[in-house]
């Protein structure tokens, strides 16, 4: 039998918010696994394949950000212009559907989980990441899969400021080389017609914008355990993740 959680991103008050927090967590304790890194680290897969072993819920935050810049682009408003973006989060309907612990993510009622992967999406969603209005847009729903669920979480700032309690957190990496390596045969595996010159300019572009935004910068969490996957394999990252999981967890 597949287990499947949906997430809806409707706004909820802060004090309400704030409130469920206090209340859920003296009956709740769930498991939180905080994974921050830079783009193209393979948080994702790494993620999902320490997910899948250990049989918690892995979340993709980054797809939260990466479906309202897909809304926003396809609409034809500039992702760096902020009263715009604002305007169009009202019509914004997002859903995150765990089916046997994979992730698909709808847009108003359509799958766009492959839509939101494109290097356009990605620099989009870095910009309407650094607004104030998006991220308490989509803040709390990340809060509330973690209240009612033992999970996975990878994003930016999770273990800094969307689970700063979390039981683990890890900050996993690579160089930019490696990084864009990675980018780079993603994109032509899905027949892009693209350059590695270009691709390590993006991944540099996104680093220096993800660390020096306003708002929730890429940082380390001061408690969380430095991973570098420069190198490794898809399955030695994986073992490596579990095993600092389970170190944290004893």
């Amino acid at each position: 039998m597949s287990l499947m959680c949906v997430l809806r991103t409707e706004r909820l008050p802060f004090d309400t918010a704030e409130s469920l927090n206090r209340q859920e967590r003296m009956f709740l304790t769930m498991v939180n696994i905080a994974i921050d890194g830079p783009a193209g680290a393979g948080k994702s897969t790494v993620a999902r394949g320490a997910a899948k072993q250990l049989g918690y819920i892995y979340v993709d935050t980054g797809a939260l950000y990466r479906t309202v810049a897909l809304y926003v682009l396809q609409h034809g408003r500039s992702v760096h212009h902020p009263d715009r973006v604002k305007e169009a989060l009202s019509d914004i309907h997002i859903e995150l559907k765990f089916v046997g612990g994979v992730q698909r993510v709808y847009l108003n009622g359509k799958d766009v989980s492959e839509e939101i992967r494109t290097p356009e999406v990605s620099m989009g969603a870095s910009a309407v990441a650094a607004l104030p209005c998006v991220r308490e847009f989509l803040f709390e729903q990340q809060r509330r899969i973690a209240w009612e669920k033992d999970c996975i979480m990878d994003g930016r700032d999770i273990g800094t400021v969307v689970l700063p309690d979390a039981q683990v957190k890890i900050f996993l990496t690579a160089s930019a080389e490696e990084r864009a390596r990675r980018r780079y045969r993603e994109l032509l595996e899905k027949g892009e017609d693209v350059r590695f010159e270009d691709v390590l300019r993006d991944v540099q572009e996104r680093d220096y914008n993800d660390s020096h935004r306003a708002v929730a910068p890429l940082k380390q969490a001061r408690d969380a355990v430095l991973l570098d996957t420069t190198g490794l394999t898809l399955e030695e990252s994986i073992d490596h993740l579990i095993q600092c999981i389970k170190e944290r967890l004893t």
